[in-house]
């Protein structure tokens, strides 16, 4: 059985992950309320970080558990399985939020190209401070099962779990940002738009809490293999549906490609320097 010390050190590494959409909230303070470039480099940047962990680094993690007790076809398609079935779990979640207060429904140019102007009128400051809202939504759902994932993963190995902490803490700055600006935006208020991007990065703690009391006693390689599955799929069709379309919107194609290899690159950099060390 793990010992207090771990499961405290577990705890503080998703603690940290989670609460890291704090230092993205904060950046709202540096940028000015018309500069949407920013926020279409951050949520670019965030898909990147996001695909290529889920990618590389995620699935990895979910077929190598399932690996340790299946052969590795029926691994791998466990590993499938749980992917796509994330991401029929996301779009379900999605399908749930009406369509008029949607932000995945609202990313058109012709919604959002008044709110790139300085003299944005008061009903798409409206849709922008919607859209921040449930993009804390969203991002609060998906660091539930990721938080579980950090904790957990921290418990069976404190090497694995401080990369992944790391390596979610580096896409959590980002993903604040995606909440903290539009709110920022819209309202004009600072500490509104960084206390609801805080708030969603409390998610992650909650799910590491919720994971040890209530999913401890079923621990062991196969619900680290679903679970690492799972969040690798929320993770993509969150990145596919609602982040790169936005930041293709909120900038064009040079801001929101930027974005993507900048936050891919310095996520493989830092998993490699990682390793290495």
């Amino acid at each position: 059985m793990y010992s207090l010390e771990t499961i405290f050190i577990a705890f503080g590494l998703t603690l940290f992950a989670g609460l890291s959409t704090g230092i993205g909230a904060a950046l709202a303070f540096f940028s000015k309320s018309d500069n949407t470039r920013l926020l279409s480099i951050g949520l670019g940047f965030s898909a990147g970080v996001m695909i290529y962990i889920s990618f590389a680094e995620i699935l990895v993690k979910s077929k190598a558990s399932f690996a340790l007790q299946f052969c590795d076809t029926t691994a791998e398609a466990l590993m499938l399985i749980c992917f796509f079935s994330g991401i029929a779990l996301a779009f379900g979640i999605d399908r749930l939020v009406p369509e008029d207060v949607n932000p995945h429904e609202l990313k058109s140019e012709q919604a959002l190209s008044p709110l790139k102007t300085e003299h944005a009128q008061s009903k798409q400051k409206m849709v922008l401070h919607r859209t921040g809202v449930f993009t804390a939504l969203a991002i609060a759902i998906h660091n539930f099962p990721e938080g579980f994932a950090t904790f957990v993963s921290a418990l069976d190995s404190l090497t694995l779990g401080l990369g992944i902490a790391l390596a979610v803490a580096i896409h959590n700055i980002p993903e604040g940002m995606a909440v903290s600006l539009p709110i920022y935006h819209a309202t004009g208020e600072r500490k509104r738009a960084f206390w609801y991007a805080f708030g969603s990065g409390l998610a992650e703690p909650i799910g590491a809490a919720v994971g040890f009391f209530f999913l401890m006693p079923l621990m062991g390689e196969l619900t680290l293999g679903i679970t690492f599955g799972i969040v690798a799929g929320i993770m993509i069709y969150i990145s596919l549906d609602e982040l790169l379309p936005s930041a293709r919107v909120y900038g064009n194609a040079h801001t929101a490609i930027a974005g993507i290899i900048g936050g891919m690159g310095v996520m493989a950099v830092s998993l490699l320097l990682f390793k290495i060390s």
